[in-house]
């Protein structure tokens, strides 16, 4: 498995984009990189989202940054399982609804308002529902 991380996928030719838009696709990409680490560490803030458009946008705007988050140790196995075929590993799977479940029970037991407490366990439940059906690698 070392082998086929060691090669990345090649990401389109930079010269087809302008500058500028390879500028903004960068600052996005380093953005999307930022909110999928702090999303490590901040229960409901989702990682892997955040992780494919960074990786989407560096590979449109820099190849070492695509060529290291497709090589990183934690990054890594997501893209790769995601570029063979939209792949969910079933850890991920259960880290996310871990992770969403103790968000709901944490909303459960806040003051937030009702409205916002039941629009957002709809919303984790549509994604939990979504990521089940994903294929795993």
């Amino acid at each position: 498995m070392d082998q086929d991380r060691e090669k990345s996928p090649e990401p389109a030719p930079l010269r087809t984009l302008p500058v500028l838009v390879r500028g903004i696709l960068l600052v996005f990409a380093i953005f999307n990189l930022a909110l999928g680490i702090v999303g490590i560490f901040v229960p409901g803030l989702p990682t892997t989202v955040f992780i494919l458009l960074a990786a989407w946008a560096a590979a449109k705007s820099s190849p070492p940054l695509y060529r290291w988050l497709w090589n990183h140790r934690l990054f890594g196995p997501m893209l790769q399982n995601w570029a063979s075929g939209g792949c969910v590993s079933r850890k991920a799977k259960w880290t996310a609804s871990a992770v969403m479940s103790s968000s709901v029970v944490i909303l459960l037991l806040s003051n937030a308002p009702r409205w916002a407490t039941a629009t957002a366990i709809a919303c984790m439940t549509i994604v939990l529902a979504w990521l089940w059906r994903r294929p795993e690698p």
